[in-house]
């Protein structure tokens, strides 16, 4: 079974790639004018707003892991960005160049600018839904991911977190009632010993005590992204949109008590 690993190493990048398609879906990777990568679905378009993925790439990568999740997602549902994270030191053999979503104070607000400066810039290009915008990332990016829209609930559909656990610090949860609002996808790795099965359970305990919506899957694998797993997003998502789309087709029919 193939397996995308988080340890795949990744040069720093110091060149720019030409755009080019995927089975007819178009990746288009960063630039010297812009560090996010974009990705357009088969057949685009423009009269149709499109649900966006935003995509925190895991440690060690960068916004180009984009290029590699997105088929495995899905080549015709969403438009998809993916913002370079913090430039970061590796601790090795020798110190080598990587990227991050490190959650200092000095950095946290411009991460969270950097991902909404991804998320305008990915609307100017491509007609997106601003009611269907979901974060998503892996291993950390999955938990600054967590950070960012649970801070800022309002702006997201929900968060998909594969193989990230819950910040710590900084009280990720202080925007508490706008947060129960937002539906979550946390998927991990059943033999990780990055993210274990005891720590899983102590964030699964604390957002149901605070009344937050998770849907918990495991999968038959270590601390790695599975084509099973990037599959699922895909139907997770459908169902939000179906879900809302529901509620709110009910609400706009509800009857109205007249005099």
């Amino acid at each position: 079974m193939s397996r995308i690993r988080h340890s795949d190493p990744i040069p720093k990048i110091n060149f720019v790639e030409p755009a080019f398609e995927i089975q007819s879906a178009l990746f288009c990777p960063a630039s010297q004018d812009t560090i996010h990568a974009f990705f357009a679905p088969l057949h685009y378009e423009r009269g149709y707003a499109y649900p966006l993925i935003v995509w925190l790439h895991g440690p060690g990568s960068d916004e180009r892991q984009l290029r590699r999740i997105m088929p495995l997602v899905s080549t015709r549902n969403y438009v998809a960005v993916a913002p370079r994270g913090v430039c970061m030191k590796e601790v090795g053999g020798d110190q080598q160049e990587g990227y991050g979503w490190p959650h200092t104070y000095e950095q946290v607000p411009q991460i969270e600018q950097h991902i909404f400066d991804a998320i305008q810039a990915a609307s100017h290009k491509y007609n997106i839904s601003s009611q269907r915008i979901f974060l998503a990332g892996f291993d950390c990016g999955g938990t600054m991911a967590f950070r960012v829209a649970l801070s800022h609930p309002q702006h997201f559909a929900g968060i998909l977190s594969l193989c990230g656990a819950l910040p710590i610090g900084r009280t990720p949860l202080a925007n508490l009632t706008l947060a129960r609002k937002l539906p979550i996808f946390l998927s991990v790795g059943r033999h990780s010993s990055r993210y274990p099965a005891s720590a899983v359970c102590e964030n699964l305990r604390l957002m149901h005590t605070a009344g937050m919506s998770v849907t918990l899957r495991q999968y038959p694998c270590g601390h790695e992204l599975m084509p099973q797993m990037l599959g699922d997003i895909d139907r997770w998502i459908i169902e939000q949109i179906t879900s809302a789309d529901s509620m709110q087709t009910a609400s706009s029919q509800w009857p109205c008590e007249t005099e």
